[in-house]
């Protein structure tokens, strides 16, 4: 895969919402979390003068969008990642950066998300959430590393997210609290092509 190897859990869960099993104490605290980091996340990006990009989103900045249907295909897509809210002093409250490739791939039963390009590649598996959404388990790639960490070894590398149809053949990543920079990352994901 382009994206470097997947982040793997020690075991796939064999059950919907069984990645409560799998996920850490952490992570799933951050996933209770994630109504009141997109709160934060959008009045820090609005009051910072970012009220029309936020509009312009639509349902990609809408936190309640979320539609059933079907999980994305197998395949290349193209994404860009927004960051919202700022962690600290100095950091942007809002930064969209420019599309890159990432990939969908099968990993047995479940679906695999890899960014492919740039310093920050979060890479992991998409597991059965709740029939509205899938949860992303998996962890953040650096720079020139080509093999993800596993899931559950470094809690400083560890992601956890929602992953949500917006439309036809449109998707969005949601990883709120993330460890660096942002309060919440929005990754939309469309079909490359």
């Amino acid at each position: 895969m382009a994206g470097g190897a997947m982040a793997r859990p020690r075991a796939l869960p064999s059950q919907p919402s069984a990645w409560r099993t799998l996920a850490t104490a952490a992570d799933r605290e951050r996933l209770r979390g994630w109504r009141d980091a997109w709160g934060k996340a959008l009045a820090a990006a609005r009051a910072s003068g970012h009220g029309a990009e936020l509009a312009a989103g639509g349902a990609l900045f809408n936190p309640d969008a979320a539609l059933p249907g079907p999980e994305p295909q197998p395949g290349t897509y193209r994404c860009r990642v927004t960051k919202l809210g700022a962690q600290s002093p100095g950091l942007l409250d809002y930064a969209a950066y420019p599309p890159f490739t990432c990939t969908i791939a099968r990993e047995g039963d479940v679906l695999s998300f890899a960014k492919n390009d740039g310093v920050q590649r979060p890479a992991g598996l998409l597991l059965p959430g709740d029939g509205q959404r899938m949860i992303f388990l998996g962890t953040m790639m650096l720079s020139d590393e080509r093999q993800a960490r596993d899931y559950g070894t470094d809690p400083e590398r560890d992601m956890i997210g929602a992953f949500e149809r917006l439309g036809p053949a449109r998707w969005r990543l949601v990883l709120p609290y993330p460890r660096w920079e942002s309060l919440l990352d929005v990754i939309e994901l469309v079909p490359a092509g």
